[in-house]
């Protein structure tokens, strides 16, 4: 896709920020005509730019107050050593994210769980997943900063 206009950033700003805003509020809130808005925002679905709608939990809301930022060193970085690393930590639910590294790591994984005993548990299925040579684990001791927006001014 060509660089986003203006309009284009509104459209991205407001919906990061109430990704249930109805297209008339949308268009009112960016000075455009609903239909106009409407098209607007199929395009950047169509463009991969919007990637999904999603809603988001509190974690601590449903008792999930532990999180944790796992280091994981693989024996090999053989790229099918990588591909099956990467499908088993896709199928743990607690996984938040995952993200393939340079530097002292080859992922940095973060978790999410019940409680201490609950990560201990995950943490034995982590060392069990294909090729992992070791893991070292940073506790969170609390969130100072999460952002879902992506500044785009």
């Amino acid at each position: 896709m060509e660089l986003l206009d203006k309009l284009d950033v509104a459209v991205l700003n407001e919906l990061q920020q109430d990704g249930r805003m109805t297209s008339a509020d949308l268009a009112e809130k960016i000075g455009l005509s609903p239909s106009a808005t409407l098209r607007r925002i199929r395009r950047l679905e169509e463009a991969g730019v919007i990637d999904r709608y999603v809603m988001l939990v509190n974690p601590a809301a449903v008792g999930r107050s532990v999180s944790v930022f796992v280091e994981v060193s693989l024996n090999s970085q053989a790229e099918e050593l990588l591909e099956e690393f990467e499908a088993a930590i896709r199928e743990a639910p607690q996984v938040m994210s995952c993200y393939l590294m340079a530097g002292d790591s080859d992922y940095r994984v973060h978790v999410i769980c019940e409680d201490v005993a609950g990560y201990e548990q995950l943490h034995q299925f982590l060392a069990s997943l294909p090729h992992v040579a070791s893991l070292r684990s940073n506790f969170a001791i609390r969130e100072v900063c999460a952002r879902t927006e992506l500044a785009l001014n």
